[in-house]
């Protein structure tokens, strides 16, 4: 009895700290767009991301990626301030670039939006999907 009580106080105690752990670190999350079927992974604090398959780029502040496809836009550079993040990235090619910025909405709400340079781009049944200039991610 005494052993099952410990476990329950230790499960709410674990949920305690990765919830705190969310708040006080937003950009760093999985992020998803259903519409689009695209995705965020950043880790802009620590620039701890490998890019499945494209170990070649290093560790990144993340990447924009489309379910199914290997075809990204990589991070290439991030800086926070506030509830907002400036973005500069490029397509897994090198071929365009674009800055953008994150901000955070709420506790599973952000938008991307792109500022200046190309436009966000991404494979679908074979020819080129544009993606608008501001996009909504939920957090997973």
């Amino acid at each position: 009895m005494i052993m099952k009580k410990l476990f329950a106080f230790a499960l709410v105690v674990l949920s305690t700290l990765s919830t705190n752990a969310q708040e006080k670190e937003p950009f760093r999350a999985y992020l998803f767009n259903k519409e689009y079927d695209v995705f965020l992974r950043i880790d802009l604090y620590n620039e701890s991301i490998t890019i499945p398959g494209q170990e070649l780029y290093g560790q990144l502040p993340g990447y924009l990626g489309k379910m199914h496809n290997s075809f990204c836009w990589v991070i290439t550079a991030a800086n926070i301030n506030g509830n907002t993040a400036e973005l500069q990235m490029i397509n897994d090619f090198g071929s365009e670039d674009l800055n953008a910025t994150l901000t955070v909405e709420n506790d599973s709400l952000y938008r991307l939006k792109q500022v200046e340079g190309s436009t966000l781009k991404v494979p679908k049944n074979g020819k080129w999907q544009k993606l608008p200039k501001n996009l909504v991610f939920k957090r997973r």
